[in-house]
C-alpha cells in the first residue's frame, strides 16, 4: 500500500509542476484534465501526509517517553501517544478506500430513464412516484434534475420518464439504481384488497460530450412535432418537440420539455451522444432496448434488484440482502438509506479483491 501511496505523491508533485508550464496553461483541454487529476490525487496525498506526520509524532513521543523523568510530562506524553494510536488506524483505513480504482464515470452527470414494466397502470403510477422520489433525493444532494420527456400513463402516472440530473458526483451514487424495481401494494382500484405486483425499470447512463462522440448526420433522421402532455396550452402551439433516430443503432431520442425547437434539438443530440458513448464503452452496437438489458433486463417481475412492499412499509435490496422499514422516508427522497449501504458494500468487496491481489 505504501509503495502505491509514494507513487501517488510523486505523481501529485509532477502534475503540480506541469500546471505551471506555459504550454499546458494555453491548452485548455489538457489544463482541465490535469486540474481534475490534481484534485483527485490531492485527496489521497492530504490523507497520506497526515498519516506520515502522525506516525512521526508517535515515534517521537515514544522516544520522549523513555527519556522523560517528570511524572506529569510522562502522563501528557502517554495521552498524546494514546490519541495518535487511536487516529492512525482510521487514517490507514481511509487510505485503503482512497486507493480503490475509481470508476471514470463517477464524477459525471447522468441521464435517468424510468419506464413502467410489468403490471399495467399500477406500474405507471409507481414510475411517476419513483421519479418524484429521485427528484427529491437530487434536491437534497444539491443536484439539478431537468425533465427531458414524460409520457403519460393511461390512468395517471407515467409510462416513461427521462430526466437529466447534474451536480457533483451524480453517477457515483445513482449508478446503483439501475435495474428492475418491484412494487407490491393494493391498487386503489382493487375492491377486494388483494396485493398487486408490478415492476418499473430504471437505467442510469453517464454523461458524454457531444463533441467527443462522432455522429455522422447521414445516420440521423430528425422529426419535429408538437409537444404533448402536461405543460399548458403553449406546449402545443408550435412544433417544438424533436425526435432523433440513429439509424445504425436504432436509438430513438425524443425531447419535448425545452422552450424551443433549438433547445430540444440540442438536448436530444446530447442524449444521443450519451447513449452512443455507453454502447462504445460496452463494445457493442445494438438496438437501444437491447443496450439497456445489462441494467434493466426484460422488465419481468423475477428480474429485480429491489422490492418495495407498501403494506409492510418495507424495502428490500436483493443485491446485498438489505431490508429496511423506511419506505415512506425513501419515497420522500431519502434514498441515501439504500444507496449508502450499497456504496459501503461495494467498497468492502473492492478492498477484499485489492488485498487478495
Amino acid at each position: 500500500m505504501f509503495s502505491k501511496l509514494n507513487q501517488v505523491e510523486s505523481r501529485y508533485e509532477e502534475v503540480n509542476l506541469s500546471l505551471q508550464r506555459p504550454d499546458i496553461a494555453s491548452n485548455q483541454k489538457q489544463y482541465r484534465a490535469l486540474m481534475k487529476e490534481l484534485s483527485d490525487l490531492e485527496k489521497i496525498v492530504v490523507l497520506y501526509r497526515d498519516y506520515k506526520k502522525k506516525s512521526e509524532q508517535l515515534k517521537e513521543n515514544k522516544f520522549l517517553l523513555t527519556a522523560e523523568t517528570d511524572a506529569d510530562m510522562k502522563e501528557l506524553i502517554r495521552e498524546e501517544i494514546k490519541e495518535l494510536e487511536g487516529a492512525l488506524p482510521q487514517i490507514e483505513s481511509d487510505l485503503k478506500l482512497a486507493l480503490i480504482p475509481k470508476d471514470p464515470n463517477d464524477d459525471k452527470n447522468i441521464l435517468l430513464e424510468i419506464r413502467a414494466g410489468a403490471g399495467g397502470d399500477e406500474a405507471s403510477l409507481f414510475a411517476d412516484e419513483l421519479f418524484r422520489g429521485y427528484a427529491s433525493y437530487a434536491s437534497s444532494q444539491g443536484w439539478k434534475a431537468e425533465l427531458v420527456s414524460y409520457v403519460d400513463g393511461n390512468v395517471g402516472g407515467a409510462k416513461e420518464v427521462i430526466a437529466m440530473i447534474s451536480g457533483e458526483s451524480v453517477y457515483s451514487k445513482m449508478k446503483f439504481e439501475s435495474g428492475v424495481h418491484r412494487v407490491q401494494r393494493v391498487p386503489k382500484t382493487e375492491s377486494a384488497g388483494r396485493i398487486h405486483t408490478s415492476t418499473v425499470t430504471v437505467a442510469v447512463i453517464p454523461e458524454a460530450e457531444v463533441n467527443e462522440i462522432k455522429i455522422d448526420m447521414k445516420d440521423i433522421t430528425i422529426d419535429v412535432m408538437r409537444a404533448s402532455g402536461a405543460g399548458g396550452q403553449s406546449v402545443n402551439r408550435t412544433e417544438s418537440a424533436v425526435r432523433l433516430h440513429h439509424l445504425p443503432t436504432g436509438i430513438l431520442v425524443h425531447c419535448q420539455e425545452g422552450k424551443s425547437q433549438n433547445s430540444n434539438k440540442e438536448r436530444a443530440f446530447q442524449i444521443l451522444a450519451m447513449k452512443l458513448q455507453r454502447l462504445e464503452d460496452e463494445k457493442v452496437l445494438k438496438e437501444a432496448s437491447d443496450a439497456r438489458l445489462d441494467q434493466i433486463g426484460t422488465g419481468d417481475r423475477s428480474e429485480r434488484i429491489r422490492t418495495y412492499n407498501f403494506p409492510q412499509t418495507r424495502i428490500t435490496d436483493h443485491r446485498i440482502g438489505l431490508t429496511i422499514h423506511q419506505l415512506d422516508q425513501v419515497m420522500g427522497g431519502q434514498f441515501e438509506n439504500l444507496i449508502d449501504p450499497l456504496i459501503a458494500n461495494f467498497q468492502a468487496e473492492a478492498l477484499k479483491k485489492q488485498q487478495s491481489t
